[in-house]
């Protein structure tokens, strides 16, 4: 059963990454782990041992912004894994930019059958809820009339179609784990975002081996290689765009690149 308790979910977190943490410059004596002991995370985050050890712990504890703030720094996150320590700890970090959401959505945005090229809309459990045709013809074994499975997750860890159709499949395989769990960290007690990673973890090694890594990353564009069975190899770039009234759907482009390019 995927853990939900975000104080848990903070812990296990916390101790990874002072885990994966490369030894102190000043660290002389031989260790049985490697990383981090508690002490050395405390004395570079201003704060105590204890705190520290209850903290991974899963304990009830109080975490001011400020001392979240210096943990971040301390154990060396990237924006992304700042904002998942801070999403876990139920606090605002306040290096936060202030988000202005627009009131109304644009109409084009609800469609995107009506781009030229391949997009298709994610909800936040991953799943694709509306798509163009260009994207049927690209995602075979997701979006065409072949399956009537359509989330991502498991189109990529569990059909072998995904393995071929992905030019790089581990690496993007990888990120997109990373992307999830940053979704996952904001809203730890969705039950369909458990019973998605709890099913992925049973039916995927390779998901369960990636998601143990704690690894966070935010969901960027840039170029998508895809070795179609029909058209051959082909080439994109990615641009994901957040809906501000529904902040936890994505709607994902695909813009063809020329192939005579320099």
């Amino acid at each position: 059963m995927t853990e939900s308790n975000p104080r848990r979910l903070l812990g296990a977190f916390i101790r990874a990454h002072r885990e994966h943490l490369p030894p102190p410059t000043k660290a002389t004596t031989r260790r049985r782990t490697s990383g981090w002991r508690r002490e050395e995370l405390a004395d570079a985050a201003l704060v105590s041992a204890t705190w520290i050890t209850w903290l991974e712990q899963g304990r009830d504890v109080a975490a001011s912004p400020a001392a979240l703030a210096r943990l971040s720094d301390a154990l060396r996150l990237t924006p992304a894994e700042r904002v998942t320590l801070f999403d876990l700890a139920g606090k605002r970090d306040p290096l936060e930019p202030e988000i202005l959401p627009i009131d109304v959505l644009p109409e084009w945005l609800l469609l995107p059958s009506g781009f030229i090229e391949p997009a298709y809309l994610l909800d936040d459990c991953w799943t694709a809820r509306a798509w163009n045709t260009k994207a049927a013809e690209l995602f075979i074994g997701w979006l065409d009339e072949s399956t009537t499975e359509r989330n991502l997750l498991k189109f990529v860890f569990l059909s072998a179609t995904a393995k071929t159709l992905i030019a790089d499949w581990a690496e993007r395989a990888q990120r997109l784990v990373a992307e999830f769990r940053a979704d996952y960290s904001r809203h730890p007690q969705n039950v369909m975002m458990q019973q998605l990673i709890d099913a992925l973890l049973t039916q995927s090694p390779e998901f369960a081996d990636y998601w143990q890594t704690q690894t966070v990353l935010k969901r960027e564009g840039g170029e998508r290689q895809f070795n179609h069975p029909t058209d051959g190899q082909q080439g994109f770039v990615q641009i994901t765009l957040l809906i501000a009234v529904q902040p936890d759907w994505k709607l994902v482009c695909l813009e063809k690149l020329n192939p005579h390019r320099e």
